[in-house]
């Protein structure tokens, strides 16, 4: 078969019923599906099919879905296992915006995290909102660094994703518009390959209110993909990227496939992968990883 529609749902969401009625909807437009291959029990299976393209396949199986809590990504069978993953941060690999909860010290936490919503929807300029946030963290002691990666948590799958990935041979990217102080400490937590990220400018104790220039911002995120995917000698058709805001969308339209991760609204509007109720294990499974090849599952 030429292309294969995965569908993921939370463990003994999914069944063959279900499964069944999405197959109905594809042989309904003239597509040939073959039996469904469970890739784990009860949370995720493919379905081989062919005669129709991608997003034909992505709206007939939504339309069955529903208000069903399953994910459906339908694409080419040839070269799903991607060889680079370029991942954002903030509330995709980690659950929190570290940026906001920096700034709760300072005694701004609601008005970055204002600033914040309207950058990540798009709204405003990246990097001249980056500027205006950092500012007003002028004279925060560098310990609320420190607290603030103590409040950190993993977007579930994190690890999972990024070390299954490593083991196979994949490079794995954190580019978050976020600073190196936290993409450092998470890439060592859940195995990146690597990290790019703004850094933050102090005064051997305190936060001076800038950030190192250039900003790393949409198109920063653009040239890591490209320059990874081309240093490891790969075709965009082989990356993987993944975000939820709209400093994500051209590294998601770039890569070969680009999932957006419980994404702002611009954001899902614009990706044709999206992942809207699953965790980051979803996209091993889009990569048609079975269970008992995912690190760190019991």
């Amino acid at each position: 078969m030429s292309h294969v529609l995965t569908l993921v749902a939370a463990p003994g969401g999914l069944d063959r019923s279900l499964l069944t009625r999405v197959t109905e909807a594809l042989t309904a437009l003239g597509g040939t599906v073959d039996a469904p291959d469970w890739l784990a029990p009860g949370a995720a299976a493919d379905l081989p099919f062919s005669g129709l393209a991608a997003d034909q396949a992505d709206a007939a199986a939504r339309q069955v879905l529903g208000g069903t809590a399953v994910d459906a990504v339908a694409q080419p069978a040839e070269g799903r296992r991607k060889r680079l993953l370029v991942a954002d941060m903030d509330s995709t690999i980690v659950q929190n915006e570290t940026l906001d909860e920096l700034a709760a010290y300072a005694g701004f936490g609601e008005k970055v995290a204002e600033i914040t919503r309207r950058s990540m929807n798009g709204e405003i300029d990246f990097a001249a909102a980056l500027r205006e946030r950092v500012a007003l963290l002028r004279g925060l002691e560098l310990g609320a660094l420190e607290a603030t990666w103590r409040q950190t948590r993993l977007m579930p799958g994190a690890e999972a994703l990024v070390r299954t990935m490593v083991a196979n041979g994949a490079h794995c990217a954190l580019a978050s518009g976020g600073f190196t102080f936290f993409t450092g400490r998470v890439a060592a937590l859940c195995g990146f390959t690597s990290h790019h990220a703004n850094i933050l400018l102090d005064d051997g104790s305190r936060l001076t209110g800038q950030v190192e220039e250039p900003v790393f911002d949409r198109d920063s995120k653009l040239v890591v993909l490209k320059q990874l995917a081309s240093e490891n000698g790969l075709a965009l058709a082989e990356t993987l990227a993944v975000g939820d805001g709209a400093n994500d969308l051209a590294m998601l339209g770039a890569a070969g496939l680009g999932v957006a991760f419980h994404a702002k609204p611009i954001v899902a509007a614009a990706a044709r992968a999206r992942v809207e109720h699953g965790d980051l294990l979803a996209l091993l499974y889009l990569q048609g990883y079975r269970q008992a090849e995912i690190l760190g599952l019991v």
